[in-house]
């Protein structure tokens, strides 16, 4: 049998809010970190970091993301818009007035924020599709003043070119150095939001989420926690361009169009809503996913299509099999695969015994 929870007491109010309070789960969050921190970097192919860095940035992404869509039941289409917003604020800034990632990155971060905070003032009068409507609208309006204003964007192409980061000196450019920068802002990223769900805030979301009508009975200003969770979120969508900008060495809006805003959407629907885990889970699935279906067409796609039926296949594949799970979950399992996750430890916990 497991080590459950049972003769696990806990005698102060420290230890009841401990983050990871049974022992078990601190030995898997050591073991994780003895992983990834250890023994990933240094024995995995550079091309595999790669993805590894793509899946990093993807998970502050879900993150942010789900604070709004899955804690809070505020819809949003319009993240990649707020994630461009914090790219091409902390790209202006590092080449313009060459300054450092450790201001560019929160400068990035608070930018994207006060933009998300402007939009999310129509939330207080409008919610459900209409609210949709309206973040949509913001990401196609972001979208063209980037593109068409050359002070923002750098004019040809609107792509800035930026350096990679330096710490103490040393620049990080190679995939190894980059999962380590990466890696810190995910575990960030990570208990940050533990924290900001236990809190008072994380409660009031909640409670929106639920019933906006009874929290506003209770005393929950709902208007001032709805700006705070579109503060939040696009604070963190902010931060993930950034990073995603240092990532690829340059700004451009085309890395954050409304095919992104919905890449994220499908991330925490399919990861599953109103959890830090789904959160994880989407950001993984959805990264590996296309990169999957083209390996796996270009290896038996031949047998059943011509090549130059596979060039024009491949692309429009990653768009129906997206359509598809987001269906599918939505219809079978709406909690996603930390649903499934929780079942199979449920499970576990109560092996061999069939209650």
């Amino acid at each position: 049998m497991f080590h459950r929870e049972a003769g696990i007491y806990k005698t102060s109010y420290a230890a009841d809010m401990a983050l990871y309070p049974l022992p078990v789960a601190r030995w898997a969050v050591a073991g994780f970190a003895v992983l990834f921190l250890g023994v990933l970097p240094l024995a995995v192919h550079e091309y595999y970091l790669t993805i590894v860095n793509l899946i990093s940035i993807a998970i502050v992404g879900a993150l942010g993301l789900n604070i709004l869509v899955g804690y809070t039941g505020q819809i949003s289409i319009g993240h990649a818009a707020f994630m461009s917003v914090g790219a091409y604020t902390a790209a202006n800034l590092a080449v313009r007035l060459d300054l450092p990632f450790w201001i560019t990155l929160p400068a990035g971060g608070l930018m994207a924020a006060a933009i998300g905070t402007l939009v999310g003032i129509p939330s207080l009068r409008i919610k459900g599709l209409y609210l949709a409507i309206a973040t949509l609208a913001a990401q196609l309006i972001i979208e063209w003043t980037i593109n068409h204003v050359e002070w923002i964007s750098g004019g040809v192409q609107a792509s800035i070119e930026v350096p990679r980061p330096e710490l103490f000196g040393y620049v990080i450019k190679s995939q190894t150095q980059l999962y380590f920068f990466l890696m810190f802002f995910v575990v960030l990223a990570i208990i940050a939001t533990q924290n900001l769900i236990r809190s008072r805030i994380g409660r009031a979301f909640i409670a929106i989420r639920d019933q906006d009508i009874a929290a506003e009975i209770i005393g929950i200003n709902i208007f001032r926690y709805k700006l705070y969770a579109f503060a939040i979120s696009s604070f963190y969508a902010g931060v993930t361009g950034v990073l995603y900008t240092y990532f690829l060495g340059i700004a451009n809006y085309e890395q954050f169009q409304i095919v992104v805003s919905i890449d994220y959407l499908a991330m925490i629907i399919i990861g599953g809503l109103g959890s830090i885990l789904g959160s994880i889970f989407g950001a993984i699935f959805v990264t590996l996913l296309p990169i999957v279906l083209r390996l796996v067409m270009e290896d038996f796609g031949s047998l059943i299509f011509s090549e130059a039926d596979l060039r024009n296949i491949i692309p429009n594949l990653r768009l129906i099999v997206f359509g598809a799970l987001i269906i599918f979950f939505l219809i079978v399992e709406p909690e996603g695969l930390n649903r499934l996750w929780r079942n199979i430890r449920s499970y576990f916990r109560v092996w061999p015994f069939s209650y």
